[in-house]
């Protein structure tokens, strides 16, 4: 605490002599001792103002959006200093209320950059600091004891495929070298396979609550209330929530003392923050913005996260520039917008949540979920195998060797977990290729006019995870600028709605009641179902027939009926692996799957799809690595033997995980048990192997 103080006072005293328009000298001038008690005094009042006035401001200012409060931390800053500076004797302090915003974010960055560099080797100034960044009280006399038991923290690396990481992993050196480090000594890796619909809403609506049931795609079209679905708007992810709870009766995987961060879904959690399904509610703990504060309570996170946020952006800035020059494919749309909310994304999000977590663990919450969505948004405009997204992949692991550092100063052991919700698939979009939209291609399939875009209407753009929690954070109206999806619901109720998700494409006729059929397709627009299947970007289309149920159709007459298994011609899955057969016929089960499911093509040697939606790298269909993300977990966990398929049955391994153990009963004193009991009593427990990766 002195050596901070002696740093902040010189810092202050530095300050006043550079800049022009701050003094804290009398005018006829001071001498060196009396500027320095002068230095001592206004930043010993500063650090005071800082400690017990900052978190009560924090916590008033919780009702403001959230990027807003981050903006005020540096004004308010500024303003504790000019009240701090009125301590000095004979008012010597002075300065311009600007000028005071520049010198408070100065003096706290160099206070945090002080009190870490002397905690690197103290463990328990390190732990205090770790718990000051959770924002956590202590335990108070007379609470219940924390259990002995091990929680455990999920974390989710969001988008981060099978072969991503174990590339990450394996390579030299690695590009996580605390998660390689684990690798073959506590930690085992497998790999699971998503749903047909591999992407975020789905795969963790079932990892949190066990169902993504009726969950076809990352949007979709209801026709009985003529709204488009999205799973990462709030109101939508509200009611995918609700419906989810009421299939499976449970409220969650985190309703024991759990924690759900930065998520879609709250997971039945009490505790929650930058959840996306909550984002409209007022509660008390259940506020999506809530994590805001234990953040933002430390002034010093303040000044760390504006300058990484501001060199995020430079970094974007200067990797897109390089990226045109290289003249790297496929090239997406970089500007505009996108370098904020890439740097919000990898930046914000990821300080947030982090801070969350750990204060969740020195508050010893039995279960813990955290989505980290840095990578998968890099990725859909870089590439998943691009050199920013492996640079991601290296910040990602320095928040996870803090996650594990903190662990250690919780009050129970922590199981760290770490899985992804899907992985990403390469390629260049449908419409680079062959210089049509999906859309235009299923107008000129009906024989509509494909005329130009009106005035407003967009395409599909990537980012729409960060560009959604931004606009929460913001606390903009969900119903604002015109989507997207509101746009390609425009026009007369005959017209097709198509929308994308990655390379998966929806086509609805809204005016025909119900599921359309393959027959009453034909009668509407004889030639739509040839011109999609003769294609060469299209790899096949599930319709459903009203005689011979599902059937996924691909080129030359080519069918694969779901129902028999019967094959006509070459099957039309074959180059999207053995379980799409299985994938499909779920999907074909849910009310509202679309009249046409459009999955792109694939090249089987490469892995590459052709996106509907302006990303480098895709996910959300069939097709390469978006179907096969990864699981990291300590080897003492028990995987089953069979092979993890769709992302239900993850939900019911960490069930399993979670129950409290059984009490086994020690047999009788007079009954030892049979000799081979003994025996097994004897030796080490073994776990399950896992499954080979």
């Amino acid at each position: 605490m002195l050596a901070v103080w002696v740093v902040a006072s010189a810092t202050l005293a530095v300050l006043a002599a550079v800049l022009p328009d701050f003094r804290i000298e009398a005018p006829d001038g001071d001498s060196p001792t009396q500027i320095a008690i002068t230095a001592a005094i206004g930043a010993g009042a500063f650090g005071v103002l800082s400690a017990l006035v900052w978190p009560l401001l924090v916590r008033a200012l919780l009702l403001v959006p959230a990027l807003v409060l981050g903006a005020l931390v540096f004004f308010l800053n500024g303003s504790l200093l000019l009240v701090a500076l009125r301590f000095t004797p004979d008012g010597r302090g002075e300065v311009t209320p600007a000028t005071a915003v520049v010198i408070a974010a100065v003096m706290s960055a160099a206070s945090s950059a002080t009190s870490t560099a002397l905690a690197v080797r103290d463990d328990a100034a390190y732990g205090r600091r770790l718990a000051r960044l959770g924002g956590r009280r202590r335990r108070h006399a007379g609470d219940p004891p924390l259990p002995t038991t091990a929680g455990t923290v999920f974390l989710q690396l969001d988008g981060v495929g099978h072969d991503v990481l174990r590339g990450a992993l394996t390579s030299s050196p690695p590009a996580m070298p605390t998660v390689a480090g684990w690798l073959g000594s506590t930690h085992r890796l497998t790999g699971w396979r998503t749903d047909w619909s591999s992407q975020t809403g789905a795969s963790q609506l079932a990892i949190l609550h066990g169902t993504n049931h009726d969950v076809p795609a990352f949007r979709w079209f209801e026709k009985e209330t003529g709204q488009v679905m999205v799973c990462n708007r709030p109101s939508s992810a509200a009611e995918l929530e609700r419906r989810a709870v009421a299939r499976t009766g449970s409220r969650g995987l985190l309703a024991d003392d759990g924690a759900s961060r930065g998520n879609l879904f709250t997971g039945g959690a009490q505790q929650s923050a930058l959840v996306m399904s909550v984002a409209a509610r007022r509660t008390r703990f259940s506020r999506s913005r809530s994590g805001y504060f234990a953040y933002f309570s430390d002034p010093a996170n303040a000044v760390r996260t504006a300058w990484s946020f501001a060199a995020e952006v430079a970094r974007e800035v200067i990797e897109s520039s390089a990226s045109r020059l290289r003249g790297d494919l496929p090239r997406i749309k970089r500007g505009g917008l996108y370098p904020l909310l890439r740097a919000f994304a990898t930046v914000v999000e990821r300080d947030v949540a982090v801070a969350a977590v750990v204060g969740d663990m020195l508050a010893g919450r039995t279960a813990v979920y955290a989505d980290l969505v840095a990578y998968d948004e890099v990725a859909h405009h870089s590439g998943p195998h691009s050199k920013d997204a492996r640079k991601v992949l290296t910040r990602l692991d320095r928040s996870v060797r803090l996650i594990a550092d903190a662990s250690r100063y919780a009050p129970r052991p922590y199981r760290i977990v770490l899985l992804s919700d899907h992985g990403q698939s390469h390629g260049e979009t449908f419409e680079g290729r062959y210089g049509m939209s999906l859309r235009e291609l299923v107008r000129a399939g009906c024989g509509l006019p494909a005329h130009a875009r009106r005035t407003g209407q967009r395409r599909p753009a990537g980012g729409a995870e960060s560009r959604t929690a931004a606009r929460s954070a913001l606390r903009r109206p969900e119903r604002g600028r015109r989507s997207a999806e509101e746009a390609a619901c425009e026009g007369p109720p005959s017209d097709p709605i198509v929308l994308a998700s990655g390379n998966l494409g929806l086509v609805s006729f809204p005016d025909i009641a119900g599921r359309a059929t393959r027959e009453e397709i034909d009668a509407r627009a004889p030639r739509l179902i040839d011109v999609l299947t003769r294609h060469p970007g299209i790899g096949f289309v599930l319709v459903r027939s009203a005689t011979r149920g599902p059937l996924a159709l691909g080129r030359d007459g080519a069918e694969h009926e779901l129902a028999t298994g019967r094959i006509t011609g070459s099957d039309p899955l074959a180059p999207f692996g053995e379980g799409a057969a299985h994938a499909l016929r779920r999907a074909d089960g849910f009310p509202h799957t679309a009249d046409l499911m459009v999955n792109s093509a694939c090249r089987p040697s490469t892995g590459a799809v052709f996106a509907f939606e302006e990303q480098a790298g895709s996910h959300g269909g069939l097709g390469g690595p978006q179907s096969h993300p990864f699981l990291l977990h300590p080897a003492e966990l028990p995987l089953p033997e069979t092979a993890l398929t769709g992302a239900e049955s993850l939900h019911a391994v960490f069930r399993g995980w979670l129950a409290p153990p059984v009490p086994s009963q020690a047999a009788p004193a007079d009954c030892p048990g049979t000799e081979q009991e003994q025996e097994q009593e004897s030796l080490p427990r073994a776990t399950a192997p896992p499954v080979s990766t």
